[in-house]
């Protein structure tokens, strides 16, 4: 063997690490004790070879050993030399353990061991939606047991723990996970082990970036019920080529179209916003889907009353199609599912008797009167154009959409709609004045992107607080860019919603516990399917009666509508719920007043 190659050899074991040092400090300290006792052995005034490489051996770990050695000089001469070549051994063992511990603590540092779970939630990418989606998560997992959450971003470790422990607080007894790499990287994926979670959120700021990780979770082989992996691009031209990257274990929305469903939603009546915070949150009651053997073959408007803690709103069929507020006579078959309100899947239980249904209280059905509506939107963004579109399939021809900013594109001008813009400053206290307000039915706040983010937030909120101070009557919807943000704009007005990428993020987090969910979604918030609205409790029921919520349910029913709750009008200005109780007790004894609205699901 060359001296070059007999170098190359050594080094390429010193490369491997701390064992490989320690075994060279091994094979030092064996060959110094075979010398010292070969050169030693023939003055060691009878001592055997074995016995005098013993005493070297303890010299060598224990330099102390040597202080009792008497004999022949030569003797306790080379004990002294291998009780130095101990020291200088011991001390470089030490060296080179410290620097293998340190290493091994900055590796976990860094967050690169793998996380080794089961039926775990994993959250890949960072953005400003994590703190949202990590909170809503928390609420949801309560009833498991021990839930673990992993997350995995290209971003220091340490820094990313901070940042979470400051923005969420306490989340009791939930175990938050985090490791560091590239969600893109399958390397890095690794680390988090997606093939035994139950769910996997994809969170990026760049729709590249989300594609290039939906591809390298695709490339892995999953088992036949692999987990459910949801993300949402930020452009909708990305939507095709996300879903293709994700393959059919992908959920894959559309933030920007969602978005301005959730504004032209909220803005239809006064109070729906509260009602799709309360059904998008895991605060209080959320959309679950059910199987009840016992319905089978029973028809969908005996469903209404068969649970005490549940109420349902419709149906998904064995084909997977949903169908909300069905037809009452609709028969429920073998392979569909109920769509139900509920605080927890764990909570669902039937009813143990029929509600009581006061029949006298229930008022003959009427057509609800409709009229055109004025909108006045304020400012511009890529949105306004897509919440036209969507706005203008609720409006009755005759209706007028007023804007604040560049005129309209051609192909998002909504038929039979007057349509009028001009330019001006929304954050003018004397260019909202002069545009009168108070004569329009919605006011929509929009973010402007002509700013940089926080700078557009700030121009947001002073229109709002303009709008408010003014008193206008109209029902106000606001986008935020920012979570934090928003919280400083919300105020206890049901109408002052405020439409960030939180409700995108407490949708995503909906679907990671049931991706079927979308769909549910879907039709809840498109344009051609039945949607939910506030009605005059009068309407409904005799005023002053004193009633059950099974009897609302009936009353409903009579005339095509699903009920799933109220808002009475006497809390609508309590922050934490606007007066609006979804799924309450059907045998609850209720007694409306004037004002007090019904939560109704209807097609019209």
């Amino acid at each position: 063997m060359t001296r070059e190659r007999l170098r190359y050899w050594f080094d390429n074991t010193m490369s491997k690490g701390t064992p490989a040092l320690i075994g060279w400090l091994a094979v030092v300290s064996a060959l110094l004790i075979a010398v010292v006792t070969l050169v030693a052995w023939p003055f060691a005034d009878g001592l055997s070879p074995m016995r005098v490489a013993w005493m070297s051996l303890l010299r060598t770990l224990d330099p102390g050993t040597m202080g009792g050695d008497d004999g022949d000089s030569f003797f306790v001469l080379m004990m002294l030399v291998v009780t130095l070549g101990g020291i200088f051994i011991v001390s470089a063992l030490v060296g080179v353990l410290s620097a293998g511990l340190d290493a091994k603590l900055d590796e976990l540092r860094k967050g690169r061991s793998r996380v080794v779970e089961h039926g775990h939630t994993v959250v890949l990418g960072w953005s400003e939606e994590i703190f949202a989606v990590i909170s809503e998560l928390v609420k949801a997992k309560k009833s498991e047991r021990k839930p673990v959450i992993a997350v995995l971003a290209d971003r220091d470790k340490v820094q990313m723990e901070d940042e979470l422990r400051a923005r969420l607080g306490e989340i009791g007894g939930i175990r938050l996970v985090v490791r560091s790499g590239d969600p893109a990287e399958p390397s890095s994926l690794a680390l988090v082990s997606p093939h035994a979670a139950r769910s996997v959120l994809i969170l990026s700021a760049d729709d590249a970036e989300l594609v290039k990780t939906l591809l390298a979770l695709g490339s892995r082989r999953w088992a036949a019920s692999g987990p459910s992996i949801i993300a949402a691009v930020a452009d909708s031209g990305n939507l095709t080529a996300a879903r293709i990257a994700g393959g059919p274990h992908a959920e894959v929305v559309d933030s920007q179209n969602l978005a301005a469903r959730l504004v032209v939603q909220s803005c239809r009546q006064s109070g729906l916003s509260a009602v799709y915070t309360e059904l998008l949150d895991f605060d209080g009651d959320e959309i679950y889907l059910w199987t009840e053997r016992r319905l089978v073959g029973r028809r969908y408007g005996e469903a209404l009353f068969a649970f005490g803690t549940a109420t349902v709103i419709g149906l998904r069929l064995g084909g997977g199609r949903v169908a909300l507020n069905p037809h009452s006579d609709t028969v429920i078959g073998e392979n569909d599912q109920l769509i139900l309100i509920a605080p927890d899947d764990s909570e669902i239980r039937p009813a143990t008797a029929p509600p009581t249904v006061l029949t006298s209280a229930i008022r003959p059905p009427r057509a609800p009167g409709r009229a055109p509506a004025r909108t006045l939107i304020l400012g511009h963004n890529r949105r306004r154009g897509r919440i036209m579109r969507e706005l203008g399939h609720h409006l009755l021809p005759g209706s007028e959409i007023h804007l604040v900013g560049p005129p309209a594109e051609g192909g998002a001008l909504p038929p039979d709609v007057l349509v009028t813009a001009k330019q001006g400053d929304i954050t003018d206290r004397a260019t909202l004045e002069a545009l009168n307000p108070g004569v329009y039915d919605q006011v929509i706040v929009l973010a402007c992107d002509t700013y940089e983010p926080q700078k557009a937030d700030a121009r947001t909120m002073v229109t709002l607080l303009h709008l408010r101070d003014m008193d206008t009557g109209a029902a106000i919807v606001s986008e935020m860019n920012d979570e934090r943000n928003r919280l400083l704009a919300q105020v206890a007005e049901a109408d002052d919603f405020v439409v960030g990428g939180r409700l995108v993020s407490m949708l995503l987090t909906q679907l990671s516990e049931n991706r079927h969910l979308g769909r549910v979604f879907d039709v809840l918030l498109a344009h051609d399917g039945p949607d939910i609205y506030l009605e005059p409790a009068e309407n409904y029921l005799a005023p002053g009666a004193t009633v059950t919520f099974a009897t609302v349910i009936e009353a409903a029913r009579q005339r095509g509508e699903t009920a799933f709750g109220y808002r009475l009008s006497s809390e609508s200005g309590t922050a934490s719920h606007h007066g609006v109780r979804l799924n309450p007790p059907k045998s609850e004894p209720l007694a409306f007043r004037p004002g007090d609205q019904v939560v109704v699901l209807a097609d019209r």
